[in-house]
């Protein structure tokens, strides 16, 4: 197991661009299985999670071929199904939760699909309730073996249908789309998820030949064809990584740029910051963050504290609610966190405690927290990454800190961020990685 040892107190300074979006690219890179054409890929992220997803692809037959530090090719022309039955891919797909988005373009195509129960972060109840009830409604056959904990799909048969999904699941969104695309008649999906990775997908499939319509909103309509075709396609920014490094310049008082940030495509996310004080410019396609001592919170109309709450798209993404806690330690005034989603996602406030931030976990889904407007420090301390985004909101509140801090098990980190410690240090972060 690996951790970073964190020098703190250090003003950073420079440019930095964000990678390709890990969210997206879990979604996009199970889509190769849609055709037996050759599609190409660019701005893949050298990250733990997408790097398992391109090697289980590898595995069931995929051909896969590195043509640049960011870019491959993908030719899903020879899948081998019998690799579906062994114990290698059932425990090879049941260490990535981006994994289930295998079954959407198996059924499609294949009319089969199998997985065993996907791992991912431990932020609470993450039901797949909303994928197979979508599929059910195609017309698919849907077994699940309790014991085994294996999910089996028979989808020979796939026809269009009306759908209220129960959830605007991101991934269950996702996975539905790529099922229907090649389903037999028309298929509406309504409360549909329209996030831009989301919105991505479904302009590359549209590209490969599929007809979508009503892309970025919450009602989806699509008409079934018989075959896609190859294409190419670009990942979005990380969005996430925008925000994190938003935060990380605030809590750190440091000059950023991020650079070709799709400022269009990030939706409501550099207006919340704002309204936690963080000064933001924008530069053409770039996010220029100045120093800045101090921050102040804002607060609603009638003065009363502001609430900052997790919302599907186009509310504020649950995925960045860690960076605006940690981020309001250190700011003027006071915020109430409401993560709606998930309920173990603010389990890492301990560790802000310890570090001496003023935090009040009312319940799992709600935490006050008041910022200290840097009087008093967070301290260095040693803790342990719980999920991939309390992890880099520990690592940004030990880059603030006083003294050293040792951040254990940065897998979790590993597999949403690639570099992080090479490309902080390159601003002036003082990260080394230990074993």
């Amino acid at each position: 197991m690996a951790s970073f040892r964190v020098k703190g107190g250090l003003k950073l300074k420079g440019e930095i661009t964000p990678q390709g979006a890990k969210n997206e690219a879990l979604q996009i890179l199970c889509a190769v299985l849609l055709t037996a054409d050759k599609i190409t890929i660019n701005k893949i992220p050298n990250i733990r999670d997408v790097n398992k997803l391109i090697e289980l692809l590898s595995d069931m037959g995929v051909k896969v071929e590195k043509i640049g530090p960011e870019s491959y090719t993908f030719q899903s022309d020879e899948i081998d199904l019998k690799y579906l039955d062994t114990e290698d891919f059932l425990k090879k797909a049941s260490a990535l939760r981006g994994s289930v988005m295998i079954l959407g373009p198996l059924l499609a195509r294949f009319g089969t699909g199998k997985l065993s129960k996907p791992g991912g972060d431990k932020i609470g109840r993450r039901r797949m309730d909303t994928h197979f009830t979508g599929f059910q409604k195609l017309g698919a056959n849907f077994n699940y073996d309790k014991q085994k904990e294996i999910y089996n799909i028979d989808g020979k048969n796939l026809k269009g249908a009306y759908m209220l999904l129960d959830e605007a699941s991101v991934t269950g969104t996702a996975n539905i789309v790529m099922a229907a695309v090649m389903a037999e008649g028309k298929t509406t999906i309504y409360n549909a998820a329209c996030e831009p990775y989301l919105q991505q997908l479904c302009e590359m499939l549209n590209r490969m030949g599929a007809k979508i319509s009503g892309i970025g909103s919450n009602l989806l309509n699509i008409e079934g064809v018989k075959s896609l075709k190859g294409t190419e396609h670009t990942l979005l920014p990380d969005m996430i990584e925008i925000g994190s490094f938003i935060g990380l310049a605030a809590m750190t008082q440091s000059e950023i740029t991020i650079k070709n940030a799709q400022i269009h495509r990030l939706g409501i996310i550099p207006d919340t910051f704002r309204r936690m004080g963080i000064t933001l410019e924008f530069r053409g396609d770039d996010i220029h963050i100045p120093a800045q001592q101090n921050y102040e919170i804002d607060t609603f109309i009638d003065g009363s504290i502001l609430t900052v709450a997790d919302a599907i798209w186009p509310g504020f993404t649950p995925d960045l609610l860690s960076i605006i806690l940690v981020t309001a330690t250190q700011a003027k005034g006071t915020v109430l966190v409401h993560q709606k989603m998930f309920e173990s996602r603010l389990f890492f406030v301990d560790k802000l405690i310890d570090m001496g931030a003023q935090i009040i976990l009312c319940d799992p889904h709600r935490a006050t927290v008041i910022g200290l407007d840097r009087k008093y420090p967070l301290r260095g301390i040693r803790m342990t990454s719980p999920d991939i985004r309390a992890g880099v909101a520990l690592l940004i509140a030990a880059l603030s800190a006083e003294g050293t801090s040792i951040i254990d098990n940065i897998e979790q980190i590993d597999r949403g961020y690639q570099y992080i410690d090479q490309r902080l240090n390159a601003l002036g972060a003082d990260i080394v990685r230990i074993d």
